[in-house]
């Protein structure tokens, strides 16, 4: 579709008249009726304005002319899962296990590496082929040619290293050390656990990257250990193959 029909679609779709959008993006009711006629398109940073309001992409907004992938994983995207800034607005060049609240999830390749390849490998593309294949295109992408320029010195490093201190310092029984805390997205991880009263609770925020891991049980094989943190708070769970039966075994607020 063309910009023009995709702001009216948007704009009916959020039950907005012409002129609520207009107030919304400070122009006019008819600068509005020029982007969906196709007589204008919005400029630069009203096109921000909108996509922050109907929570998709510029890209989006002005039809698809690119395929955005993620400049650190390669990942191609899509709207669900382009990265955020601390203010909710969208960063197209990153998907939301990379870049999340304004800080970069990676600063070793192998460790990405290492995430991707479980992903990737399959009956016909074997773990070793997708490590090959990752160590030839990623450092061609935009994160790591500038990496030293978008680097934090060290910062987020030094902020896992501590939060994998505290996590082993728990002496959780059973749960091996945690060696390396990844990016998590909580819908993935947010998990239902059940209360004294039957009813369920989740903890985490559905759109919030966290940090963490999975580990092996050591009393029970059919359970792993779940690990999730963040500047907050540590959680520790286990549960069943994909997630089930979960139980909550610690919440701590840092």
């Amino acid at each position: 579709m063309q910009t023009k029909e995709i702001l009216y679609e948007l704009r009916q779709k959020h039950g907005l008249s012409q002129d609520a959008l207009a107030e919304k993006v400070f122009v006019t009711r008819q600068a509005v009726s020029r982007w969906e006629t196709g007589e204008t398109v919005p400029n630069t940073e009203t096109l921000k304005l909108l996509s922050k309001l109907f929570d998709v992409s510029i890209n989006t907004l002005l039809g698809a002319p690119r395929q955005l992938i993620c400049q650190c994983c390669g990942m191609p995207l899509e709207d669900s899962i382009i990265s955020r800034e601390p203010d909710g607005s969208m960063n197209e060049q990153y998907c939301k296990w990379c870049y999340a609240d304004g800080q970069y999830m990676y600063s070793n390749l192998d460790d990405l590496i290492d995430v991707c390849v479980k992903h990737m490998a399959n009956e016909t593309f074997s773990e070793d082929a997708a490590r090959a294949y990752l160590r030839r295109t990623l450092p061609q992408l935009d994160y790591w040619k500038r990496y030293q320029e978008l680097g934090d010195n060290g910062k987020f490093d030094a902020f896992k290293e501590k939060l994998i201190g505290e996590i082993n310092a728990l002496g959780i029984d059973g749960m091996p050390k945690v060696e390396k805390l990844n990016a998590l997205v909580g819908s993935f991880v947010n998990l239902p656990y059940r209360l004294p009263n039957g009813e369920t609770v989740r903890f985490l925020d559905d759109h919030t990257t966290y940090l963490g891991n999975q580990l092996p049980c050591a009393f029970d094989e059919s359970r792993c250990f779940g690990v999730l943190a963040n500047m907050d708070f540590i959680l520790i769970c286990t549960y069943e193959a994909d997630g089930k039966d979960p139980e909550l075994i610690l919440y701590k607020k840092r």
